[in-house]
């Protein structure tokens, strides 16, 4: 790999002095270096992403990269994550160990993940893409909320719940399960649905194929009144939906392209990672 791009999170490196010192170990080498133009949210300027880089390296965490595969679109280019965070399930590369990664990206071609994501439709105009999940939870007052859940345009459950989250592998260790939902190998292709905080004895995930559509619906509240909830793509990107009104989810197109320089297995890492927790 000859031309990298770095995307760096300002808030974790915010006088760039972890920037610029990957920058020179780049160009020390013979190697081309552009850095990430943003707006003042954080978001990658559109049409600023360039056709010659061969990799993107995400300086940050976890939340850093997902942002980063959201805003670059359709744009095919792999991200190694260095990690600036704390858990770092999806950056790869320790910021003590960037060198010995640089090294292997000069001289070899590395292996990429392909991650399955997930597309979002709900109403008019409402159209968005995850890498972890999409949640959909109560607003407002402190109360359950009924949602029905159609796999493939056929009622599968019923929730009393805060909300309910369905997830891709990738997000598996997320707000999923946090929420008690499974731990699932992140290159596997499926949908993890999680209620959250459901009112009932069983409150079990359901794991489904990559190839069902799945529709949250959501029901009537008491005494007829309207329920008004949040819908929310990885976090980021948030809407609001009312009574009557569905989201529908299916596997998207695009993939999230991740390097994975690292030979240990993902029960290792996680292991690692969730130690003491």
């Amino acid at each position: 790999m000859d031309c990298f791009y770095i995307i760096t999170n300002r808030l974790k490196d915010r006088d760039f002095a972890v920037t610029n010192e990957i920058r020179r170990y780049i160009e020390e080498h013979g190697k081309k270096c552009i850095l990430s133009e943003k707006d003042e949210e954080g978001h990658i300027l559109p049409g600023t992403v360039p056709e010659e880089a061969d990799c993107a390296l995400v300086l940050g965490g976890d939340g850093t990269l997902i942002r980063a595969v959201r805003d670059l679109g359709d744009s095919n280019l792999p991200l190694l994550g260095i990690n600036l965070g704390t858990l770092g399930f999806l950056t790869d590369v320790e910021l003590k160990d960037f060198r010995e990664a640089l090294d292997r990206l000069f001289t070899g071609t590395p292996d990429i993940e392909e991650r399955m994501m997930i597309e979002g439709v709900a109403g008019e105009g409402i159209r968005d893409l995850a890498v972890n999940d999409i949640v959909i939870a109560r607003e407002g007052k402190l109360r359950i909320v009924q949602y029905k859940l159609y796999v493939n345009g056929v009622l599968l459950n019923t929730y009393l719940a805060d909300g309910v989250i369905i997830s891709t592998p990738t997000g598996s260790t997320g707000y999923n399960l946090s929420a008690g939902g499974p731990i699932v190998e992140p290159t596997a292709k499926l949908f993890v649905v999680t209620p959250i905080c459901s009112h009932a004895l069983n409150t079990s995930s359901v794991v489904l194929s990559a190839d069902d559509v799945i529709e949250i619906e959501i029901c009537e509240g008491r005494y007829g009144k309207q329920e008004k909830v949040s819908l929310c793509f990885d976090g980021a990107e948030q809407m609001t939906l009312v009574t009557g009104e569905r989201v529908s989810i299916r596997r998207a197109e695009k993939t999230a392209r991740l390097v994975k320089l690292s030979r240990e297995s993902f029960m290792k890492t996680m292991r690692k990672k969730m130690k003491g927790n």
